[in-house]
């Protein structure tokens, strides 16, 4: 498992995003040398956790819980074949294109280490925007993207240090749950009955995940007891 590239983007004009002055930094590209990673700061203040790195859109991106964005370069190739166009590392707006690594499969919660210093951890899958689409200048883009499932990895920042293309990465801690990047990603944008299943999470799930599964078994909290319940008498009876 390795660190193909490191991927940084600056501001740019464009006519397809929300952010008051029109400007993004989705367009990122492989740079070469060692580029410094720490956490930014609280999302809406905190930008991106790579130095050198824009994230012009700070309502919705950015800060300590999506501070480094990750794709792996086997699902970027998946698209060219869709696509029937080149994708190279960077395409999706990512700070590191990976090699090696199931993100999908990735659990909440766990952990990294990238060449000999920088540790992060996996809180979220990315949410497609009408950035993204603009950027790719795919038609439907956000429902293709969403429908497929592998959104890439938001990561924090546990230990700060340098990282550049060519580290080895390091799974240090894979936590005991089975709440993925694929199943928090799925419950988060076309299956939201499977949100309580990422309170398994914890405090590890992006914050703003965790506050939407909490509220949606507070909200149905009775309609699960009664399942519950109904299970455990069947389960007695049988």
């Amino acid at each position: 498992m390795k660190l193909l590239s490191v991927n940084l983007g600056r501001p740019k004009a464009v006519p397809y995003t929300d952010q008051p002055e029109g400007l993004t930094g989705i367009d990122k590209q492989p740079v070469d040398g060692a580029v410094r990673v720490a956490a930014p700061g609280p999302k809406g203040f905190g930008a991106s956790g790579l130095a050198g790195d824009a994230v012009c859109e700070t309502r919705h991106h950015g800060g300590n819980d999506q501070a480094v964005y990750a794709m792996a370069r086997e699902d970027l190739d998946e698209w060219e074949g869709v696509l029937g166009r080149t994708l190279p590392n960077g395409s999706f707006g990512e700070n590191l294109t990976t090699e090696g690594i199931d993100l999908s499969g990735a659990r909440i919660g766990e952990r990294w280490a990238i060449g000999s210093e920088v540790v992060l951890e996996v809180t979220s899958g990315r949410i497609p925007c009408r950035t993204f689409q603009g950027h790719l200048g795919e038609k439907g883009w956000v429902k293709r993207f969403t429908q497929r499932g592998a959104p890439g990895a938001y990561l924090r920042v546990v230990r700060p240090g340098e990282i550049r293309a060519g580290d080895a990465i390091r799974i240090v801690h894979r936590p005991d749950h089975e709440v993925t990047v694929a199943l928090q990603f799925r419950a988060v944008t076309t299956e939201q009955t499977l949100l309580p299943l990422l309170l398994a999470a914890g405090d590890a799930l992006h914050p703003e995940a965790l506050a939407r599964a909490r509220k949606y078994k507070e909200k149905y909290k009775e309609k699960y007891e009664e399942n519950l319940e109904a299970k455990s008498a069947t389960a007695q009876g049988s």
